[in-house]
């Protein structure tokens, strides 16, 4: 009887879809800070607002939680994905904060390539999440996990390639240590971006 009155299902999938969205503005941002470093403040102020707006939406989803009896998916899954996404966001800023406050003056073209491949991580994290609030698509879900992880996959070797002509070519130690910095930061965006497309197979497999 108790559970009649008690608020139902909520707006958990709207809350994903715009966590994801801001995900992929952010990454968006982060791109085009990595081939203008001229313009990186503007674009780090952008992506902040990015962070902060994600950070709002995970709130959010936690208050919703908290006030909903029954969700439409596993409640620790909610958590997880909630949590997993917001950790791609936060990377995304860490990058844009680090590549300014170390000021950084010029990228390789690997570095251009990395926020490329997150990029498209990100845009496949976004698809994977419209689709989940219906399981109909879990076949099309399942892909898009997928190519995240062959995204990740070719983010690991960028990162061997781009280190091992770092050292090779670059003789400036300073230099040398913030791009490698900046590097292996790029590739957590891929790996985060591989946890969360995981949890997603998760509820795909426990709910379609």
């Amino acid at each position: 009887m108790f559970g009649r009155f008690m608020p139902r299902e909520g707006n958990f999938f709207e809350i994903f879809n715009a966590h994801a969205r801001y995900i992929v503005d952010g990454s968006r941002e982060l791109e085009k800070l990595i081939e203008d470093l001229d313009e990186a403040e503007r674009h780090r102020g952008n992506i902040k607002v990015a962070e902060k707006s994600a950070d709002k939406l995970t709130d959010d989803c936690n208050d919703l939680l908290h006030k909903t009896f029954i969700t439409p998916i596993d409640r620790d899954d909610i958590q997880k994905l909630m949590n997993g996404m917001d950790d791609i966001i936060d990377v995304v800023e860490d990058i844009a904060n680090t590549i300014t406050l170390y000021d950084v003056k010029a990228l390789p073209d690997d570095a251009i390539e990395f926020a490329r491949i997150s990029t498209q991580t990100a845009l496949q994290v976004q698809q994977a999440v419209q689709m989940l609030s219906d399981m109909k698509q879990a076949d099309q879900i399942r892909q898009c996990c997928q190519e995240i992880d062959r995204l990740e996959s070719d983010a690991d070797r960028l990162l061997r390639t781009a280190i091992s002509r770092l050292f090779r070519e670059e003789e400036n130690v300073k230099t040398l240590i913030k791009l490698k910095t900046v590097y292996e930061l790029l590739e957590t965006i891929t790996d985060k971006c591989e946890v969360v497309s995981k949890i997603i197979e998760g509820i795909v497999l426990e709910n379609a």
